[in-house]
């Protein structure tokens, strides 16, 4: 039994460059966490934007409870970023 196919994610936002680091540290030199549209889509509709997570779900495609799982790993990795002086590297999609 193979598992559910990946239901596809309607992102808007764009991403602003090609990673998020330290300012005069080589990205070469960083850990790199990588963050996906999804997450960052999710980010900005609900923090940036102040919807609530059923809104961002719709504008998404997704189930409320999709964009609380996608919005956890976000936020986790942004945490761990900005407290660990790590870079955060924006990818299109999960592999």
């Amino acid at each position: 039994m193979s598992p559910r196919p990946k239901k596809q994610r309607r992102c808007e936002g764009k991403f602003c460059g090609k990673a998020f680091k330290p300012t005069g540290v080589s990205l070469v030199t960083l850990k790199q966490i990588t963050l996906f549209r999804d997450e960052l889509e999710a980010l900005k509709l609900c923090d940036h934007e102040g919807l609530f997570q059923e809104q961002a779900g719709k504008k998404m495609g997704v189930s409320r409870g999709t964009v609380q799982r996608i919005l956890t790993s976000a936020r986790q990795k942004t945490a761990e970023a900005l407290t660990t002086g790590a870079a955060l590297v924006f990818a299109d999609d999960e592999e």
